[in-house]
């Protein structure tokens, strides 16, 4: 499977995004997973040329788990922005199916 992009993606409530695929896939994916996944180097740390530049930096931090908004990050992902004034994680649609599938095995009630 490609990068495919999902289909509709939306608040379901202050704690998760209902995200569906094309395939049938529908999950709602719990704020916090979705923050604890986030890929920029702040949270999960920097390498160059296999040197590690950056230790991951995670702290927390009220509101960090409150989504202010979502942003298109050109035509291969999307960019949360979180009320404690991160926003610096572009999550691929690839990403995202990811955390998806392990949602829904995580949860047997997820919609397929």
């Amino acid at each position: 499977m490609g990068a495919e992009r999902p289909t509709t993606i939306r608040r379901l409530d202050v704690t998760a995004l209902r995200i569906e695929w094309g395939d049938g896939l529908c999950v709602a994916v719990p704020l916090d997973v979705l923050r604890q996944h986030c890929p920029c180097a702040y949270c999960k740390g920097e390498q160059v040329f296999g040197t590690t530049v950056m230790l991951p930096l995670q702290q927390f931090a009220p509101g960090m788990n409150e989504l202010v908004a979502l942003e298109p990050v050109g035509n291969y992902g999307i960019r949360a922005r979180w009320a404690d004034g991160h926003d610096t994680g572009i999550y691929t649609w690839q990403m995202l199916r990811t955390i998806a599938e392990s949602v829904a095995r995580d949860d047997t009630s997820v919609a397929r």
